[in-house]
C-alpha cells in the first residue's frame, strides 16, 4: 500500500527531474499542468523526460500508457502505481 510519504517523496523527484531536464520553473509544475499546453514541450522533450523517468524509477512506460499521460500529475499517479 502506498502511502502519502511515498507520493510526495516521488512527486517532489519527478518535479526535479523535470525542472532538471527541461528547466521548467518549479511554480509550473502543479499537478494538472498539461506538458504540452502550459509547459510547452513538444514530443521529444516528453519522451526524454520519461525516459529519465524511467530510470530514476526503475519503472518501464509502455508506449500506449506515454500518449495518456499529458499531465505532471498523471505521471506521478502512474509511478506511484508501477514503482515497484
Amino acid at each position: 500500500m502506498n502511502t502519502v510519504a511515498d507520493r510526495s517523496g516521488i512527486a517532489t523527484r519527478v518535479k526535479a527531474i523535470i525542472i532538471d531536464k527541461l528547466g521548467v520553473e518549479e511554480s509550473l509544475l502543479a499537478g494538472k499542468a498539461s506538458f504540452t499546453n502550459d509547459l510547452g514541450l513538444d514530443s521529444l522533450d516528453v519522451l526524454e523526460t520519461f525516459m529519465a523517468l524511467e530510470k530514476e524509477f526503475g519503472v518501464r512506460i509502455a508506449d500506449e500508457d506515454m500518449e495518456k499521460l499529458t499531465t505532471v500529475g498523471s505521471v506521478i499517479d502512474y509511478i506511484v502505481d508501477h514503482k515497484n
